[in-house]
């Protein structure tokens, strides 16, 4: 009965999503840039802890907890940087999904190439969504069907 709820809660959330785009972005740019902000002040008092033992650690470790800092705030206060750093991830990926493929498809066993093909494939895929996520109304779009979807298989799910 639990999993049926949380099921219906998921769908729910997930239309209110697809109807309104940016409220799937801003919970999590929110929640992200608060927990980068926690790391960079962790980073920044670690760094001047650390200043005694290590200059240089310390300071690479001040230099990565501003970057944080900044990275935080901004995902806090501008949804749209959050998109652009998501999307930046992704198409990364899918670079690497793609270099993965062609080593794959030249290695000389057949399984491989097989693999290889998925995974050129899904590298393809992977930058065409990153071109799209960039904008946060895409990105909303996304991830209000991921929660649809979610809730879908849960209440059709068998225990």
């Amino acid at each position: 009965m639990e999993k049926t709820g949380n099921a219906i809660i998921l769908i729910i959330l997930g239309l209110i999503v697809l109807a309104f785009p940016l409220l799937g972005v801003i919970p999590f740019s929110v929640l992200t840039g608060v927990a980068v902000l926690f790391l960079g002040l962790g980073l920044l008092f670690m760094g001047a802890a650390s200043m005694g033992e290590s200059l240089v650690m310390g300071i690479i470790e001040l230099i990565l907890g501003f970057l944080a800092l900044i990275f935080g705030l901004g995902f806090i206060f501008n949804p749209a940087l959050f998109s652009f750093v998501a999307a930046l991830f992704v198409f990364i990926a899918g670079i690497f999904l793609i270099i993965a493929g062609i080593v794959a498809i030249a290695a000389k066993t057949t399984g491989s190439r097989w693999t290889g093909l998925v995974a050129l494939i899904l590298g393809i895929i992977y930058i065409i969504v990153a071109a799209f996520i960039k904008d946060p109304l895409y990105l909303g779009i996304l991830i209000g069907l991921w929660l649809l979807i979610t809730g879908i298989i849960m209440l059709f799910q068998k225990d």
